[in-house]
């Protein structure tokens, strides 16, 4: 996940004063280990004030800028602004994290109250007509600055984002921007809420013993707890969290009740209540499109995609074309293989959408002998994640400490200092994977501080991973599935995305790059994850500590492309259900809802057994996330990443140190300083290929 700061942070250097304002942690210097957030005493309360002060003194600054009698310059202007809102960002961060995964009424009702007015401080900022000209001043000198590559890219960014931000339109449409800007940011608050709680709130309650037939006892284990959790003492309970709904799809024998808790899944925002997201989804997409009109652009795909690599909807739609037809024709003859399994054993019914999981766990094991629970026991939470640490280390020298010493917000939570080979600070790791009530879904990385050059000093970053992995048990350690080995993985490339930065400026930093950029580096990691070499390095027994056999790994080699039709037309329907929504030229009410997205996905072909893997109403990514438009970056990445790990497979050596290094210094550590075709480019020595890409999902 990707963190775009307000106006850009610096260290926080002067205390404010006065016995009210020192109380709270957020107004002083943080004498943590490594300076992270003290959350042993940060308190509900002091978060509002600390947003008041913050947009307060953010705008002082502002108004310093704008005040200085000297002509504008690099340093007076550009450097002055994006160094400008530490305090405001400091509080934003943790904040927002913490609304993501310790969440309650209390936290919803400021987020409410405060959203509307960060958009309102953010706005008054870019349409600031007297600092736009200061900017535009220095950019318009520019040719004649003697300015380093990323301080050039840095005022490219500074002088686009307020021209994007509308700093160029006349009053009025200023204030409508305004108006826009403030109703989506509580619009896309009200949508993550109410997806929030349809996942809580959905409960398959079991009575009958007999229905848990086919189901592994550590499931059945799962649901034990379940139960006592939710007051359902003596029965069994499965949830929408994906730890405990995944293994029921795969395994329950009864179709009805793996009919009732798909449809839960699905009908998130659907279900015409309180809770129903349409009118929300409908009125976001209609502000989108009239936003995008009045900065000039034809939708608001079109705005979006101008920053990303892909330029423009054409070219996102040419790749989702190219991969689609293949990919149907795949997911086909899946689904062939399923319904011929069910007419054998004289089912009676055609394959639905909620069999699916549960026959493809069946042909995958009379294929290949090869079922989920075959692996689980050798995918120990804690190996897996010495396993994607020992990569790192092979990979670029690293080291890995846990830190018992530093302030935590949750007990689940466990804390680790990177280290350089030869032990030097790189940054703090937080890692927190298991469901709870207060977490939304999915898995994601964050920042507490992002990394950056401050008057000759490094600072360093402090990064979280967040996930929803299958939880411990009473008499079992937390036991992954295969598709969370390779979250684990992919949310710990994004890590080391931000822990490796080594940039001036924090807008450029890290993570702030493309969105079809971003998962570059997550998502190469997940190959290594998968390595038969890697796997015997942390797949090991959780109660006998021996490797993966042999034959096991085979198997999973051989298993490499099935099902991989289901898994690309699923995830490829969502980003043509994102495009399409995002190309709308006109707008839409919440009864278009349900028909629109059955006329987008009806007309690529998709076939009923597949459901999009969001639809409409719970697709969080782009009605409550940073990626409308942008669903399609995952395979526009994996593009990227499958032909960047073929370079460290033509070296012979998967722990090639000197393409590792090359990746490090040229994607890893170079942010957004340069246009990343020309930072790929120089790692790899060409413009990346999809061939690697269509071979590893079988499509070729």
């Amino acid at each position: 996940m990707r963190h775009i700061p307000i106006l850009g942070v610096i260290v926080l250097a002067v205390l404010l004063t006065g016995s009210k304002r020192s109380s709270n942690p957020f107004f002083g210097e943080w004498d943590t280990p490594f300076e992270v957030p003290p959350f042993d005493e940060i308190k509900l309360e002091q978060y509002k004030p600390a947003f008041d002060e913050g947009m307060k003194r953010h705008k002082e600054e502002i108004e310093a800028i704008i005040g200085n009698d000297s002509a504008p310059t690099f340093e007076n202007t550009i450097e002055a602004v994006d160094r400008s809102g530490a305090l405001l960002a400091r509080v934003s961060r943790v904040f927002f994290a913490m609304r993501s995964s310790m969440t309650n009424d209390d936290i919803e009702a400021i987020a409410k109250d405060v959203a509307p007015r960060l958009s309102k401080h953010s706005d008054e900022i870019r349409l600031n007509d007297a600092l736009f000209r200061r900017v535009r001043a220095v950019y318009e000198q520019r040719a004649k600055l003697d300015l380093t590559p990323e301080q050039g890219k840095l005022l490219a960014e500074s002088h686009k984002s307020f021209v994007r931000g509308g700093a160029k339109l006349p009053p009025d449409k200023k204030d409508r921007l305004k108006e826009l800007n403030a109703e989506l940011s509580v619009l896309s608050l009200k949508f993550g809420e109410n997806v929030l709680k349809e996942n809580n709130r959905f409960e398959l309650v079991i009575e009958d013993k007999a229905d848990l037939a086919g189901l592994p006892s550590a499931v059945i284990a799962g649901a034990v707890e379940a139960a006592t959790e939710r007051g359902h003492e003596g029965k069994w309970v499965f949830t929408l969290h994906k730890p405990s709904m995944i293994p029921f799809l795969q395994y329950s024998e009864r179709r009805g009740l793996r009919e009732k808790i798909y449809k839960g899944y699905i009908n998130r925002g659907d279900n015409d209540d309180e809770l129903d997201n349409k009118e929300t989804l409908a009125r976001m997409a209609t502000l989108r499109i009239e936003r995008a009109g009045l900065l000039g652009y034809e939708t608001h795909a079109h705005y979006v995609l101008e920053e990303n690599m892909a330029k423009k909807p054409e070219n996102v739609y040419k790749l989702l074309d190219e991969l689609w037809q293949p990919a149907l024709k795949r997911a086909k003859a899946e689904a062939a293989d399923m319904q011929k399994m069910i007419d054998e054993e004289g089912g009676g019914f055609k394959l639905e959408s909620w069999d699916w999981w549960y026959y493809a766990e069946r042909v995958k094991k009379a294929k290949y002998d090869l079922d989920e629970e075959m692996l689980r026991p050798y995918f120990k939470l804690e190996n897996v994640l010495a396993g994607a640490f020992e990569v790192a280390s092979r990979l670029f020298g690293l080291q890995f400490e846990e830190r018992t010493d530093v302030p935590k917000y949750h007990e689940d939570v466990k804390v680790f200092e990177v280290k350089e080979a030869d032990g030097t600070h790189v940054g703090i790791l937080y890692v927190d994977y298991f469901p709870r009530a207060s977490k939304r879904g999915g898995a994601w990385m964050g920042e507490f501080r992002e990394q950056s050059i401050v008057n000759g000093e490094d600072i360093r970053p402090v990064i979280y991973n967040v996930g929803n992995f299958s939880k411990p048990m009473a008499d079992k350690p937390s036991l992954l599935s295969f598709d969370e080995v390779n979250t684990l993985f992919h949310e710990f490339g994004h890590a080391m995305h931000g822990l490796l930065s080594n940039c001036t400026y924090e807008s450029l930093a890290g993570t702030n790059v493309a969105r079809d950029f971003v998962e570059l580096p997550s998502q190469i990691m997940e190959n290594w994850a998968s390595e038969p070499e890697v796997l015997k390095m942390y797949a090991r027994h959780y109660e006998t500590g021996e490797p993966m056999p042999d034959g096991l790994i085979e198997k999973i080699v051989k298993a490499r492309h099935f099902n991989q039709g289901f898994a690309t037309v699923e995830y490829l329907a969502a980003s043509f259900l994102d495009m399409d929504w995002h190309t709308l030229a006109e707008a839409k009410s919440k009864a278009d809802v349900l028909e629109f997205e059955d006329k987008s996905l009806g007309k690529i072909g998709l076939i009923p057994e597949i459901i999009s893997r969001y639809r409409s109403t719970y697709f969080r990514h782009i009605f409550a996330g940073g990626y409308s438009s942008g669903y399609y970056s995952y395979i526009w990445a994996q593009v990227l990443d499958a032909d960047a790990f073929q370079a460290f497979k033509e070296t012979g050596d998967l722990f090639d140190r000197k393409t590792a290094k090359a990746f490090r210094d040229n994607i890893l550590s170079r942010g957004d300083t340069e246009d990343p075709m020309t930072l790929y480019k120089r790692f790899r020595g060409k413009e990346p290929s999809i061939e690697p890409l269509l071979e590893r999902r079988g499509l070729k």
